[in-house]
């Protein structure tokens, strides 16, 4: 169920998440999380979906705003900010960063997904602020 007040992106959710399903089950566990993006977003693009990849975000401390090399691996139509990984187990420290992302950017909801899973549901984190 969408998170409160946050009905109108929920379809664009269902549909990357079931995207990098299909991803996932074409190509399984145990790739870089690059040909995972590759993919990725090459099914974005198949289905009409606007993105951006290696996003940079600036960081902005005080009044100077500061190149420090962070990237959001994909921004899918400007509302739902992506973050692949392909490790072990989420640990919350990835989470951090995509709440990081989220909030910098100014994009409300975000994906982290870890394709390194038997299924790719179970590694699927839906974020919302």
């Amino acid at each position: 169920m969408p998170a409160p007040g946050n009905t109108a992106r929920a379809p664009l959710t269902d549909k990357v998440i079931g995207l990098a399903i299909e991803v996932h089950r074409e190509l399984g566990p145990g790739l870089l999380e690059s040909a995972y993006e590759e993919c990725l977003c090459y099914e974005l693009e198949k289905n009409d979906l606007q993105f951006r990849r290696q996003v940079p975000l600036p960081v902005t401390y005080k009044e100077v705003q500061l190149e420090c090399g962070y990237r959001m691996d994909i921004v899918v139509e400007e509302k739902l900010v992506l973050e692949l990984k392909t490790v072990e187990k989420l640990m919350q420290i990835h989470g951090a960063q995509l709440l990081t992302y989220i909030r910098l950017s100014g994009i409300k909801t975000g994906l982290l997904m870890n394709f390194n899973t038997a299924v790719l549901k179970d590694g699927i984190r839906r974020l919302v602020v």
